[in-house]
């Protein structure tokens, strides 16, 4: 099993149970002790896990808010600059996906200002940000992830062929020129490859500090996407390298 297999086993049997005993995901997983110490050691470097007597929880501030929540003002001004460019590719009367992300919910603040969107979103802050606008709203529904406050696909719940969406705006946890766009979740992965599919427009938005950043499950290369839109840190010689794999970096 592949480092990257391991952890996010690891990251799902703590979304099932609060906490975990060392001694337990060493019998569950099937490997060494010392292995398990090395993948707990590279989850509390993420802050995705913290380490307590005997075991591990998820890493959770005191007031016990989720993982996006707690992202919410990382990196904010450059997520403004993101939201900033995106929305000047959005026109009146669009059909958009916004896939759920502290990034994507700066877009979503706004959208107050254009008319007749139809907004199809699987975050629930998007939603509730949106709700107050005068727009078409569709969520498509699925399984609650509550670490990301976002809704994962069931085909038996949501047909996605159904849909036809002029421009989506998807997020990552990581990207590099090497490994291409990587993700936390499997299932928001596999989500997002459902909607890019029938996206006519692809735009990944992620600030600079994902750059170089590899993580669990590969959503996909750059070059599935139309543009990259990032923020004005990103140096001249990192943003060749992108655009030598065949994206526009905006």
């Amino acid at each position: 099993m592949l480092p990257t297999e391991r952890r996010r086993k690891i990251i799902e049997k703590l979304e099932e149970q609060e906490f975990l005993e060392l001694k337990t995901l060493h019998k569950v997983l099937n490997i060494s002790m010392e292995t398990l110490r090395r993948d707990v050691q590279q989850l509390v470097k993420q802050q995705l896990v913290k380490k307590e007597y005997g075991g591990i929880r998820l890493h959770k501030v005191s007031n016990g808010e989720s993982a996006i929540e707690r992202r919410l003002d990382q990196h904010l001004t450059q997520k403004q600059c993101i939201a900033n460019k995106a929305l000047k590719l959005i026109n009146d009367g669009d059909c958009i996906y916004l896939d759920s992300g502290s990034t994507t919910l700066q877009i979503a603040k706004g959208l107050e200002a254009k008319r007749d969107l139809t907004i199809i979103t699987n975050s629930i802050p998007v939603l509730i940000q949106c709700m107050p606008y005068n727009h078409t709203l569709i969520s498509i529904g699925g399984k609650v992830r509550s670490s990301e406050q976002s809704l994962t696909q069931f085909d038996f719940l949501f047909n996605f062929e159904h849909l036809n969406i002029h421009k989506g705006f998807f997020c990552c946890s990581g990207l590099s020129v090497q490994s291409g766009i990587t993700d936390y979740s499997i299932e928001e992965v596999e989500t997002r490859r459902r909607l890019m599919a029938i996206s006519q427009e692809r735009y990944l938005t992620a600030d600079s500090s994902k750059i170089n950043r590899v993580v669990t499950a590969k959503l996909g290369d750059m070059t599935d996407f139309h543009q990259w839109i990032t923020d004005d840190k990103i140096t001249q010689k990192e943003k060749e390298a992108f655009e030598q794999t065949g994206i526009k970096v905006i």
